[in-house]
C-alpha cells in the first residue's frame, strides 16, 4: 500500500547501432565501431531508509500530527477549565461555611 509504483518501461533505448543502409557517400568519416551495443540498464531504485516515502505517507504523516497536537490541545484547555471551575467552587462552598 504504501510502496511507489513505478511506470512500466516498454522498451530501453540502445545506445548505439550502425546501420549498413546509409550510403557511404553521405558521411566522410568511418563510424567507430561496427559491433552492436547492448541496451542501457534500468535505472536502479533508490536505496536507503526513506526511499519508500511518497507524497501520500508525508501527507498522511503531517495530517496525524495535526490532529494529535489539536487533541493534545484540547485536552490542555479542559484541564484548565476544570480547574478554574474547582477554584470557583472552592470559594463558594468556603463562603457559605463561614456564614
Amino acid at each position: 500500500m504504501f510502496r511507489p509504483k513505478y511506470p512500466e518501461t516498454s522498451a530501453l533505448p540502445t545506445v548505439h547501432t550502425p546501420t549498413t543502409a546509409i550510403p557511404a557517400v553521405q558521411h566522410s568519416h568511418a563510424p567507430a565501431c561496427s559491433c552492436q551495443h547492448t541496451p542501457a540498464p534500468a535505472p536502479a531504485r533508490p536505496a536507503g531508509a526513506l526511499g519508500g516515502l511518497n507524497a501520500g505517507t508525508v501527507g498522511a504523516v503531517v495530517t496525524v500530527g495535526i490532529v494529535l497536537t489539536a487533541l493534545l490541545a484540547a485536552v490542555a484547555i479542559a484541564a484548565v477549565a476544570v480547574a478554574v471551575a474547582a477554584v470557583v467552587m472552592r470559594s463558594l462552598l468556603a463562603s457559605q461555611c463561614r456564614r
